[in-house]
């Protein structure tokens, strides 16, 4: 069984989508994402610097629409040899598009709105985000009660992204649990903890307004890893998600219950494969990053690799 996966916010980077955009026809469905989220989104995936792709409002439309590109060439002629669908936070949307339950620009309406709603929550005071690599589950999560920090990515292999106020985090780089390491992350704002509350009723409003099916193909929801079989349930739980930790973790496992035999990664690709080699050991993956990987992900799907 074949699942793909749709990265989240923290997995852009500079320029990459001008291989995407070298292609006339990749262009102009760019365009119209750009159209719907009311986002230069050429302008942004080709020109716009590091500092700039980190603003939540322009980096959420950003990685939503180059999974959309991704999406369409993957599914095209091979959506029926395909196991079943998953996001990492914002990448929900993308997987909601896949499995059928949004139209491309519901998904970009939403994730405009979902944005905007994030970026003004997160300026409401100074936060962040870090991720523990190692240590046990239990003495990291005592030690993120002991500085008020919340747990908002429980990733499997062994990582954990954590999230609260600064002060907070500069503390636990100094003194992190015992056998972990610290790496601060590059967004804007403590992502799926109590510091979004203000955002989930804004994203709810607008979600309301939407059309949703259900899902055509499976899809695991980051709440619990569970499938999802009503897309009007599946939009209220990435609504919820924005301030509830996503947990990655349950979703790797759900996989490996359900019978994986390949991972691929949608643009802008690189986080979750590297996850999957760790929670999914000896599971092929292929990450597209560029058009040029598309080919790997048609061998996987139909079974040559």
């Amino acid at each position: 069984m074949i699942v793909i996966v749709c990265p989240g916010q923290g997995s852009q980077t500079p320029g990459f989508l001008a291989p995407w955009l070298a292609e006339s026809g990749f262009a102009d469905h760019l365009a119209a994402l750009s159209d719907a989220a009311k986002v230069d989104l050429a302008r942004h995936g080709t020109q716009s610097d590091a500092d700039t792709i980190r603003d939540t409002s322009i980096a959420q439309p950003l990685i939503v629409a180059a999974g959309l590109l991704t999406l369409s060439p993957l599914l095209n002629d091979r959506r029926e040899r395909v196991g079943g669908i998953a996001g990492h936070s914002v990448g929900e949307l993308t997987a909601a598009v896949g499995a059928g339950i949004l139209t491309e620009l519901d998904a970009m309406t939403l994730v405009r709105e979902r944005g905007l709603a994030m970026a003004s929550a997160a300026a409401i005071e100074p936060t962040g985000m870090s991720a523990v690599i190692g240590g046990t589950e239990d003495d990291v999560l005592a030690r993120l009660a002991e500085l008020e920090l919340e747990p908002a990515n429980f990733n499997g292999g062994g990582q954990i992204v954590v999230a609260g106020a600064l002060e907070a985090l500069e503390a636990l780089k100094a003194a992190p649990p015992t056998g972990s390491r610290i790496i601060p992350l590059q967004v804007a704002g403590a992502f799926h903890t109590r510091y979004m509350s203000t955002a989930v009723d804004r994203l709810r409003a607008v979600a309301e307004s939407v059309s949703k099916q259900d899902p055509a193909m499976p899809i695991w929801t980051n709440r619990d890893g569970s499938l999802v079989q009503s897309g009007a349930a599946f939009v209220d739980l990435i609504v919820g998600q924005v301030s509830s930790p996503v947990r990655w973790d349950k979703t790797m496992d759900a996989f490996a219950a359900a019978g994986v035999t390949g991972v691929i990664e949608i643009a802008p690709a690189g986080a979750l494969v590297g996850l999957a080699k760790r929670g999914l050991k000896g599971v092929p993956t292929v990450a597209v990053k560029t058009p040029d990987d598309l080919a790997a992900a048609f061998d996987l799907i139909d079974g040559k690799s």
